[in-house]
């Protein structure tokens, strides 16, 4: 009795026609595809994207040189060098990133004790050669000080979780 039953599904061509009914419903609904230069998905508050260093309101960058992102980063992507200043603070002379050895992971952001290195919503960033895939510090504090209101309320968003 089976074998007949399938033959009559085939013959009558039922699976094309159960396709067809699939097509048909999804046919004349909305289109969700972005089109996406112009439109941008949105992003979560959590999103890691291109790094930033983060500044004090006061001016001062936050970062202490404790070497903790450096030390857990799983790529080392991280370099940083440090001196001592005259009222006994460290500061970092060099923070320097690879964006080509960066797996964006976001364990430098969670090991970091005064929240200096962060990352962005930015996922679009591109590179004319090869000597802009190391960011310096000079940039990150740049883009810290550029979307610092946005990481503000990124953090404040995720306060509640931490």
């Amino acid at each position: 009795m089976r074998p007949l039953r399938e033959y009559v599904r085939s013959f009558l061509l039922v699976e094309l026609l159960q396709g067809l009914r699939v097509t048909g419903r999804h046919l004349f609904k909305r289109s969700v595809t972005l089109e996406f230069p112009e439109e941008v998905a949105p992003k979560s508050p959590r999103f890691r994207g291109l790094h930033a260093l983060r500044r004090y309101p006061n001016g001062e960058e936050r970062c202490i040189a404790c070497k903790l992102c450096e030390a857990v980063c799983p790529a080392l992507a991280i370099t940083i060098d440090s001196h001592q200043r005259a009222d006994g603070t460290r500061r970092t002379t060099r923070y320097e990133i690879d964006l080509f050895k960066c797996i964006y992971c976001g364990f430098c952001e969670e090991s970091c004790p005064v929240d200096s290195i962060v990352e962005t919503r930015i996922d679009w960033h591109l590179m004319e050669s090869r000597e802009q895939r190391v960011i310096g510090k000079e940039r990150l504090l740049e883009i810290g000080d550029q979307y610092e209101a946005q990481i503000a309320a990124d953090r404040a968003a995720d306060a509640p979780y931490r």
